[in-house]
């Protein structure tokens, strides 16, 4: 008789174990306040998965945590298994404001890692991400001279050209149009399909978030903010953003999912108004 082997679980890409993070005020150094408490998540590799939850919740805290920008006051973090120890240079970032040195040209501005990393082919890769991203013949042009779908899609090619493992994203098209937001949306989702990179994705929108990920994680209000809620998206792939939101288990996700999250935009409006 043949024993079946037993089966194997990947090591995550990204592990969060129990993390903390607690500030002190610079004003009043005896106030403390605990963003996050006691969050653990794990992030698979080739897995798009999407964090949500009220203003203020600390999503952004998590982000930077497994960028290795922010040291967890308890807990501890994991790339691929090994325990990350300053910056995580096996992921790339793209922040919500604008990244883009207003002195270098969008090819200049994509070339910029690739050349710190000593690429003899910076300039070769550079011009290939542009492409991919729909600007091949918006090289030349300064940050200034684009529009904001244009300078979103260089920060993602600039992001992308290091290839890395994993990819955080900080509400990267919140100040976008909804249209050119539905695009860059579907671009981002034809990108990762054909690298199945690791995405830990942060975003107020709760339909962003069902419609480009496999997994969604609810935040409750802070302080203290922690995991809530987590749930599989299980809506086929290939997916267009606009059309799978009418999708009868789109509905039924959302709704889903809203009722957890309800609640707690409530209490983060709320303890909002208390502090204006």
């Amino acid at each position: 008789m043949t024993v079946p082997a037993p089966a194997t679980t990947a090591i995550p890409a990204l592990e969060l174990s129990d993390v903390s993070c607690t500030f002190v005020s610079r004003d009043a150094p005896g106030q403390r306040y605990t963003a996050v408490a006691g969050v653990s998540l794990a992030l698979k590799p080739g897995e798009f998965v999407s964090v949500v939850g009220p203003t203020g919740c600390g999503k952004s805290t998590l982000l930077n945590v497994g960028a290795g920008l922010l040291q967890p006051s308890t807990g501890s973090v994991r790339v691929f298994g090994e325990v990350l120890n300053g910056i995580n240079n096996r992921a790339g970032y793209m922040f919500q404001t604008e990244s883009l040195m207003p002195w270098r040209t969008a090819l200049g501005n994509v070339m910029a890692g690739l050349e710190f990393r000593g690429r003899p082919d910076a300039r070769a890769q550079a011009e290939d991400w542009l492409r991919r991203v729909g600007l091949g013949g918006f090289g030349d042009r300064y940050p200034h001279q684009l529009s904001g779908g244009m300078r979103k899609r260089t920060s993602l090619a600039q992001t992308l050209a290091l290839d890395p493992d994993i990819i955080l994203m900080d509400e990267p098209f919140s100040a976008l149009d909804i249209q050119t937001r539905q695009l860059m949306e579907n671009e981002v989702l034809e990108l990762w399909a054909a690298k199945k990179k690791a995405v830990l994705f942060i975003t107020h929108d709760l339909d962003e978030a069902i419609a480009m990920s496999d997994r969604v994680i609810v935040l409750s209000a802070g302080p203290a903010s922690h995991p809530i809620g987590e749930f599989t998206i299980d809506l086929e792939r290939p997916r267009d953003v606009a059309e799978v939101r009418v999708t009868p288990r789109f509905i039924e996700l959302h709704n889903a999912i809203w009722s957890v999250l309800r609640d707690e935009v409530l209490k983060g409006y709320a303890q909002q108004l208390k502090v204006a």
